[in-house]
C-alpha cells in the first residue's frame, strides 16, 4: 500500500487552533483579523476555507492550486488598513505576514505529526518542508523568502517566536473563537477541548499571554491523550486518515463547475483573514 503523504494526515487537524493563535498572535495579522473578519464567532468558516486551500496546494492539481490561490487573493485585496498609536499597520497581502501564516501551518502540522507519527526520516522531511514553501509562493511570497532548509525555519521561527505579543484586542479575538457564537452547536460543545488541546501545544510563552492556565497535571493529562493516539491512530485504515484531504478537494472542485454557486462568504486562510 502506498505510504500516505504526511500533509494528508487527517491528524494534523488536531492543530487547528494552534496555527490560528498562533497567526494572531503576529499584531499585524491579529488587527487585520480583528477588523475584517467574523471568522471568531463562526470558525468552521475559516476552517472550510483554510483546509481547501491548503489540500489544493499540497494535494490538489494545477487547477486546484490555481483556483484556490485566486479565491484566497481576491479575498485579501481590500483587506489592509493603516497603523497608529495604538494599533499596526496591516496589509493581507504583505509577503512576511503570509510567509508568517505559512510558517504555522509547516511548524504546527510537524508538531502533531511527529506527536502520533514519529519523526520522518531527514530526508522525506526535506522533501516535505520544500513542499510547504508553497502555502506561501502560491500566494505573495517571494521563493527566496521561505527560510532555505528545516535548519534555517527553525531559525527563523525562533526569531518570529520572540516577536509575537497578545494585547487585549488579540485575546478578545481568542475569546470568541473559543465561544463560537454563530458556529453549530456541536462545535460549540467541542471548543472546550479545542480550547485545551490548544493551549498544551502552543509554546509555553504564547500560552501565557493568551491567559491559557496550565499545570503540571493538565501537562500530564495531555501527554496521555497523545501517548493514545499515537498507539490507535496509525491502525486506522487509510481511507479515514485521508478523508479530510479527499472531502477539501471534492468541495473546492465544486466551486469550480459552472452551475454551482460561489460561496464569497467562505474566509481564506491568510495573513487578515
Amino acid at each position: 500500500m502506498p505510504r500516505i503523504d504526511p500533509a494528508s494526515e487527517a491528524v494534523i487537524l488536531a492543530g487547528a487552533g494552534r496555527a490560528i493563535l498562533l497567526q494572531l498572535a503576529r499584531p499585524a495579522v491579529g488587527y487585520g483579523v480583528a477588523r475584517h473578519s467574523d471568522f471568531a464567532r463562526n470558525p468552521m468558516g475559516r476552517l472550510h476555507g483554510t483546509l481547501m486551500y491548503v489540500y489544493a496546494v499540497m494535494s490538489g492539481t494545477p487547477a486546484d492550486r490555481d483556483l484556490a490561490s485566486s479565491f484566497v487573493n481576491r479575498m485579501h485585496a481590500p483587506v489592509h488598513g493603516p497603523g497608529d498609536a495604538h494599533s499596526p499597520a496591516y496589509d493581507a497581502r504583505d509577503p512576511e505576514l503570509q510567509l508568517w501564516v505559512a510558517a504555522t501551518l509547516y511548524d504546527t502540522a510537524m508538531t502533531v505529526y511527529e506527536r502520533v507519527l514519529g519523526h520522518l526520516p531527514p530526508a522525506r522531511a526535506d522533501e516535505v518542508y520544500a513542499r510547504y514553501a508553497a502555502l506561501g509562493t502560491a500566494l505573495d511570497v517571494p521563493p527566496d523568502l521561505w527560510p532555505a532548509s528545516p535548519a534555517a525555519f527553525r531559525e527563523y521561527w525562533r526569531g518570529a517566536l520572540a516577536q509575537l505579543s497578545v494585547d487585549d484586542t488579540i485575546r478578545a479575538q481568542a475569546d470568541e473563537l473559543w465561544a463560537a457564537s454563530e458556529a453549530p452547536r456541536w462545535v460549540r460543545l467541542l471548543m472546550p477541548l479545542n480550547r485545551w488541546v490548544t493551549a498544551g501545544l502552543l509554546p509555553a510563552p504564547v500560552r501565557e499571554q493568551y491567559g491559557l492556565a496550565w499545570s503540571p497535571r493538565q501537562q500530564c493529562r495531555f501527554d496521555r491523550l497523545w501517548a493514545v493516539l499515537a498507539a490507535v491512530y496509525p491502525r486506522l485504515p487509510r481511507v479515514v486518515r485521508v478523508w479530510p484531504q479527499q472531502y477539501y478537494l471534492r468541495r473546492l472542485r465544486r466551486l469550480a463547475r459552472p452551475d454551482t454557486p460561489r460561496a464569497p462568504q467562505t474566509p481564506p486562510p491568510a495573513a487578515a483573514r
